[in-house]
């Protein structure tokens, strides 16, 4: 049997095994099965590795996206440009390979939506999915600041936003777990009327369809935009990572 699998903690939500599950099945891939793997510490990982020996490819969620690094043996150009994996190809060689499929999936979704006025953004949150969102931005050459609790050297605080609006940016990309399932009533802490009908509000959350943060932008007129197809790109190119 092939098996892949889902790393992250508390994975009480996940995606992940029910598409691939269904995947599987729809396209009679008896020989594959899918499982969670929640790792209460990434110093459990190597464990993990041993006791599923047949293991072909993994996904990586939050909070180890960035940690699971050091335990890899190389990375592709999209995890290392990125910072961060969510991906883990196990080479016929036994080398432990990751990529970051984040990255293709944000794109692919995000760009349709972009228009010539959206000038600037800021990304909620720093962790890995930040640092993919970051690198696509990057790329496109869409100026950003990473927005956090606390005010850092690269990073602006909510406080800061509060007191001094969101000054040329006018695209809000969520990268954080806020309000989703089961957390629904949880939000970014956000001056939303501020918020006006020239911004484009992204939710990498998918479940539920619309949260609280973009509630409250659509109510400010600003185009909002969830993550689910998102979602949906990066899983299959997760699969065309590990079948490569």
């Amino acid at each position: 049997m092939k098996q892949f699998g889902l790393i992250g903690y508390p994975l009480k939500v996940s995606f992940s095994k029910g598409y691939f599950s269904a995947k599987f099945e729809r396209e009679n891939l008896s020989d594959s099965f899918y499982e969670l793997h929640p790792l209460a510490d990434i110093s459990e990982f190597p464990d993990l590795l041993k006791k599923h020996s047949n293991l072909c490819g993994l996904n990586v969620t939050i909070p180890y996206k960035k940690t699971v690094i050091p335990f890899l043996d190389g990375l592709d150009e999209s995890a290392s440009e990125a910072g961060a994996v969510n991906v883990i190809k196990f080479q016929k060689d036994g080398k432990l390979i990751g990529y970051n499929s984040d990255v293709f999936g944000f794109e692919q979704s995000f760009l349709s939506f972009v228009k010539p006025h959206h000038r600037s953004a800021l990304v909620l949150g720093t962790g890995g999915a930040a640092a993919a969102v970051a690198y696509i931005l990057r790329k496109h050459q869409i100026p950003y600041q990473f927005v956090s609790r606390q005010k850092t050297a690269t990073a602006l605080s909510y406080e800061d936003l509060h007191q001094n609006g969101f000054g040329d940016a006018n695209i809000l990309i969520n990268t954080t777990p806020l309000g989703m399932t089961p957390n629904i009533e949880t939000f970014p802490d956000l001056p939303y009327e501020k918020i006006t009908s020239d911004f484009l509000c992204y939710d990498l959350v998918y479940t539920p369809d619309e949260t609280l943060f973009l509630t409250k932008s659509k109510a400010q007129g600003a185009t909002i935009k969830n993550g689910l197809d998102m979602l949906h790109l990066q899983a299959e190119r997760a699969w065309e990572i590990w079948n490569a």
